[in-house]
Order: structure tokens, then sequence, then C-alpha cells
């Protein structure tokens, strides 16, 4: 629910392939940027960024 309703549609594809919240196993950075077409280092900013807005997000609704 946060992840499709706070986040960008990139951010959220990184977040669901790297911790597997489309029923797969969770990805690699490594793996995950192959599949996206980018750097393993723009995963890791991508995911940071989204995990702070997720972060956000639950704290204002706690």
């Amino acid at each position: 629910e946060y992840v499709d309703s706070v986040l960008s549609e990139r951010e959220a594809e990184i977040i669901k392939l790297r911790y597997g919240l489309r029923g797969s196993k969770p990805l690699t950075q490594r793996e995950t940027a192959t599949l996206c077409g980018i750097s393993r280092s723009y995963v890791s900013r991508i995911e940071k960024r989204a995990l702070e807005k997720l972060r956000v997000a639950l704290g204002e609704d706690i």
C-alpha cells in the first residue's frame, strides 16, 4: 500500500524487486540493476531515498 502510494514508479519497482514484495525471492542490488538497466550504485541511491520516504510516511501514520 505505502510502496505504491508514497514512492515514484521507479522507486516502487526497486523496492519490490529488492525485498521480494512480488512473491518472488529478494534480489541483490546487482541483480536489480541488471533487470532495470541501471548501475548498482544507482539502485543503492534509489533504494536509500525510497526507504527514507517510507520511514517518513510510516512515522506520520503511527
